[in-house]
C-alpha cells in the first residue's frame, strides 16, 4: 500500500516506473483539472458576488488562481524534469498544492455561508461533494495529494453541516468521504496492478526479442551472457571467436576482463567500458552501447544490447544480451565525419567547422561581454599561377599556403579553407587591442614570401577583410558576409592590403546591389542615351569625330556617373550588351553627319573577348548603312592583359572590315610598345593627365607628350591630346605636334541634337 501510495522507495517495486504512461497525458490531465475548477470557481464566484459583495469574493477567486497556476507548474515540472528538482521535491509540492486548493474551497464552504445568512449553503456543500467525487478518477502521479485533497474537503463539508445543526446530515458525509478515501486506493491498486502486469509481459517480450534478433534480422554477429557476479557462462562460439579464444578457456572468466586487456591490471578503461560497468553494476536494460574493447592488443569496437534476467521469483540471475563488431562501421564513419568537417586538400577545417567555430565565437562573445572576429584571406595572383603552371601546381602551393596559415595561429585561433584560394581565421576572443590588425598583417607577411613549388619560385600575396562580432554582426552570416565586404574594398585598393568592415561598406554594397538591378532593367526601359564629345584638327579646329559616351538616366536613381555605372557594368558582364548597343547607336547617328566624320565607340575588354565581336559590328554596319572607314573603335591597354593573342584577333578581324583602331589612355597603365608593334592603331590618344601636367610645365609630362607624338609619328599613327580645357592649354598641344584634340575648351559631351547643330551653324557661316 505504501508503494502505491508513494510513501516509500522500495528498490524493488518501482512504481515510478509504472506512471510513464501518466505523464505522457499528465499536462492534457493538468490542463482539463485546472480549467474545470477555474470554472466551478467562477460559478461560486458569480453565485455569492450578489449575496456579500466583491470584498469577500474576488481575493478568494485570486487565491484560487494563485493555487491553480502553481499546481499547473508543478506538474509541467514532472512532464519535463528539471534536474536540479528531484522527484520527492516535486510530489511534496503536489501535495502542499492539494492542502492549499483543498483548504481553499473549504474556507469558500464554511465562510460565504455565514457571510450570506446561510444562503447558497446547499449549493457549496453540493459542488464540493462533486470536487470529491471527480478527484477519486483522477491518477495523480501522487496518489498521496488525492487522499489529502479529498480528506480535507471531507472534513469542510462535515464542519459545515455540523454549523448548521445538520447531525444527520454530518454522518452521511462522513460516510460519503470514507467511501471516497476506498474508492481512491482500489482504484489505484487495480491500476497498478493492470501496469505491473504490462510491464512484465513488456520485459519478457523485450527480452525474447533481443535473444531472437539475430536470427530474425541478422544485426547482431554474436550472443553473450553473464551469471549475478558479471562471469561468462554459456559462451557461444562466435562469441569465443571475437574474443579470440577457445570456449573453454573463457567460460567462467569475467566479462570485463576479458574485454579490458591489458588495461584490466592497471584499471585504466576507457570511458565507454566504465559506462557497460555500471549499467551491468545497476542492472539496467542497455541497447546498442558502443564500447572499446581490446582483444588480444588490438583495440576494437563493440555494438553490445543487453537486458537483466530473474527467475520466477523476480531473483536476478545475470544479464544475456547481443553484440556484434563495427570497428570497421565505426572507422568508415569517422572518414565520413572527418570529409564532412575538414579540406582534403589542405587537411585545414572547411567552411562548415568554420561556420560552427564562428557560430560559438559569437556566443561566448555575447555570453562573457568580449570580442571575437573573422578574417577573410584571398590569395593574390593565384589564378595566374593556376591557368599558367596548372591546377596541380596550383593544389601544391595551396598546400604550402594552408601550412603557413597553421604556423601563424595561435591559442582560441581556427584558420580554415573556404574554396577555391580563399580562407578563413575565427578568432575565439579578439578582445585584446591590436590583435586583429597584427594577425592580418602577419598573414600577409608570411604569404608573400617566396614558395617553391616543383622547381618553379611562385610569388602570391594575400589581401585581408575583417569583421569584428558583436559589433559587426550577431550572425554567422552577417559576419561572413561584412568581412567579405571588407575583402572587396581591400581588393579595390589593389590587393596586399587589410581593411576593416566599416558600415559604410555595407551601405555602399546596398547602393550597388540596387544599382546592378536598375542596371538590368536600364536597356528595357530606354534609359539609356548618348553623348558625343567632339575632336578637333589641331590646326584647323574643324570637327573631325566624336567620341560616343553613354549615359544613364535611371527612372529609380536619376542620372547616374558613368565612373559609378560603367565598372559595375563590366563586373556583372552588362557592359556586354551595353555595349552592343551603344555601338549601333552611335552608328546609327554618325549617318546624320558629314562623311569626313568619324565617330569613335569605346569597347571594354569584356565586349571585345566575346567570341562574336567581329559579327556585332558587321551587323551594326550593315544595319545602319555606315561606311566601315567612319567607325574608329578605341580600346585600352587593359585588353592584353587577359588575353592578348584573342583581342589582337578580334581587332585585326574589325580592321580588315575598314575600321580604325584607337588605342587610348597610353602611358597611364602597363604601357608596351610591344603592343604598337603587334598591332596597327590608327590614332594614340593621350591620355588627359599628361596634358595638364604639360600645361603646369611639368617636365615628365611634356617628355612623355614629346615622346608619343614622335613615336606615332615613326609609325604613321596620329594623336589625338584628351582634357584641353584652356586656350593655352590648346596652343600648347600644336606646338608640341598633336593632330587632333579633344577636350572642353572645343566642347562638352552633347546631345545628338547639339551635334548636328555644330554642322548646321558652320554650313550657314559658309552660306
Amino acid at each position: 500500500m505504501s508503494d502505491v501510495l508513494g510513501l516509500l522507495r522500495n528498490p524493488a517495486f518501482d512504481a515510478l516506473r509504472l506512471r510513464q504512461d501518466e505523464y505522457a497525458e499528465l499536462a492534457q490531465a493538468s490542463r482539463n483539472r485546472a480549467l474545470a475548477n477555474a470554472l466551478v470557481a467562477v460559478f461560486v464566484a458569480s453565485v455569492f458576488v450578489p449575496l456579500i459583495g466583491l470584498l469577500y469574493v474576488v481575493p478568494w477567486v485570486g487565491l484560487m488562481a494563485l493555487i491553480l497556476y502553481k499546481s499547473r507548474q508543478t506538474d509541467m515540472l514532472i512532464v519535463q524534469p528539471d534536474e536540479h528538482i528531484g522527484h520527492s521535491t516535486l510530489e511534496s509540492l503536489q501535495n502542499r498544492n492539494a492542502i492549499a486548493g483543498a483548504l481553499s474551497w473549504v474556507a469558500a464552504l464554511i465562510g460565504f455561508p455565514l457571510l450570506s445568512g446561510g444562503a447558497q449553503e446547499i449549493t457549496l456543500l453540493l459542488v464540493t461533494l462533486v470536487l470529491m467525487v471527480s478527484s477519486t478518477f483522477v491518477f495523480s502521479t501522487s496518489p498521496l495529494s488525492i487522499l489529502i485533497y479529498i480528506g480535507i474537503l471531507g472534513i469542510g463539508a462535515v464542519s459545515s453541516l455540523a454549523l448548521s445543526g445538520q447531525v444527520e446530515a454530518m454522518g452521511a458525509a462522513i460516510l460519503f468521504t470514507i467511501s471516497s478515501l476506498v474508492a481512491t486506493v482500489q482504484i489505484r491498486t487495480t491500476f497498478v496492478k493492470a501496469r505491473l502486469a504490462e510491464a512484465a509481459v513488456i520485459e519478457k517480450d523485450e527480452v525474447v526479442s533481443l535473444l531472437l534478433r539475430e536470427f530474425e534480422e541478422n544485426e547482431a554477429d554474436w550472443l553473450w551472457e553473464v551469471d549475478p557476479a558479471r562471469r561468462l557462462r554459456a559462451v557461444s562460439p562466435r562469441f569465443a571467436f571475437a574474443l579470440g579464444r577457445a570456449q573453454s578457456e573463457i567460460e567462467g572468466k569475467p566479462l570485463l576482463e576479458m574485454i579490458a586487456g591489458s588495461n584490466w591490471a592497471s584499471g585504466q578503461f576507457p570511458a565507454s567500458l566504465h559506462d557497460l560497468a555500471e549499467r551491468l553494476k545497476n542492472r539496467e536494460n542497455f541497447s546498442t552501447m558502443l564500447v572499446q574493447v581490446s582483444i588480444l592488443g588490438e583495440e576494437r569496437w563493440w555494438e553490445l544490447s543487453g537486458a537483466p534476467m530473474r527467475d520466477e521469483q523476480g531473483r536476478f540471475t545475470g544479464f544475456r544480451g547481443v553484440g556484434s563488431d563495427v570497428t570497421e562501421q565505426r572507422k568508415s564513419s569517422e572518414k565520413i565525419a572527418y570529409l564532412a568537417r575538414y579540406d582534403t586538400l589542405t587537411q585545414l577545417p572547411n567552411r562548415l567547422q568554420l561556420t560552427e567555430a564562428l557560430g560559438e565565437a559569437l556566443r561566448y562573445s555575447v555570453q562573457w561581454r568580449t570580442r571575437c572576429a573573422l578574417l577573410m584571406v584571398d590569395l593574390d595572383r593565384f589564378k595566374a599561377i593556376n591557368d599558367s603552371l596548372g591546377h596541380m601546381t596550383g593544389d601544391k602551393l595551396l598546400a604550402q599556403v594552408s601550412a603557413r596559415l597553421q604556423s601563424l595561429m595561435g591559442e582560441n585561433q581556427m584558420c580554415g579553407r573556404l574554396g577555391g584560394d580563399e580562407f578563413a581565421i575565427v578568432i575565439r576572443d579578439a578582445s585584446s587591442a591590436g590583435i586583429v590588425g597584427d594577425l592580418a598583417q602577419r598573414v600577409i607577411q608570411r604569404l608573400s614570401d617566396p614558395y617553391q613549388v616543383d622547381h618553379h619560385t611562385l610569388y602570391v600575396g594575400a589581401t585581408v577583410g575583417s569583421a569584428e562580432g558583436p559589433r559587426d554582426g550577431g550572425t554567422v552570416e552577417e559576419m561572413m558576409r561584412n568581412a567579405d565586404l571588407a575583402l572587396y574594398q581591400a581588393k579595390d585598393l589593389g590587393g596586399g592590403e587589410h581593411c576593416r568592415f566599416e558600415p559604410a561598406l555595407h551601405a555602399s554594397a546596398e547602393e550597388r546591389r540596387q544599382l546592378e538591378a536598375s542596371l538590368r532593367q536600364a536597356l528595357g526601359r530606354d534609359e539609356m542615351l548618348l553623348h558625343y564629345q567632339p575632336v578637333v584638327d589641331a590646326h584647323t579646329e574643324s570637327v573631325v569625330s566624336f567620341e560616343a559616351l553613354v549615359r544613364w538616366n535611371s527612372a529609380d536613381h536619376g542620372f547616374v556617373s558613368p565612373g559609378k555605372f560603367i565598372p559595375l557594368a563590366e563586373d556583372t558582364r552588362l557592359i556586354v550588351p551595353i555595349g552592343q548597343w551603344v555601338m549601333r547607336k552611335a552608328c546609327e547617328e554618325a549617318r546624320n553627319w558629314p562623311e569626313h566624320v568619324k565617330v569613335n565607340v569605346n569597347v571594354s575588354p569584356e565586349q571585345l573577348l566575346e567570341p562574336g565581336f567581329h559579327d556585332e559590328v558587321v551587323q551594326a554596319l550593315a544595319a545602319t548603312g555606315l561606311r566601315p572607314e567612319r567607325l574608329e573603335i578605341e580600346v585600352t591597354e587593359s585588353i592584353f592583359l587577359r588575353d592578348a593573342s584573342v583581342a589582337r584577333n578580334a581587332l585585326e578581324q574589325a580592321m580588315a572590315l575598314g575600321c580604325s583602331v584607337a588605342l587610348d589612355d597610353f602611358g597611364t597603365g602597363y604601357s608596351s610598345l610591344g603592343y604598337l608593334r603587334k598591332l596597327k592603331f590608327s590614332t594614340i590618344k593621350v591620355d588627359r593627365t599628361f596634358v595638364q601636367g604639360a600645361a603646369q610645365g611639368s617636365a615628365e609630362s611634356l617628355a612623355i607628350i614629346n615622346a608619343v607624338v614622335a613615336m606615332a609619328k615613326s609609325l604613321k599613327m596620329s594623336t589625338t591630346a584628351e582634357g584641353v580645357e584652356t586656350i593655352e592649354e590648346a596652343e600648347l598641344i600644336r606646338e608640341l605636334g598633336c593632330d587632333k584634340i579633344q577636350g572642353f575648351y572645343f566642347g562638352r559631351p552633347m546631345t545628338a541634337i547639339d551635334a548636328r547643330s555644330l554642322f548646321s551653324a558652320a554650313q550657314e557661316r559658309r552660306a
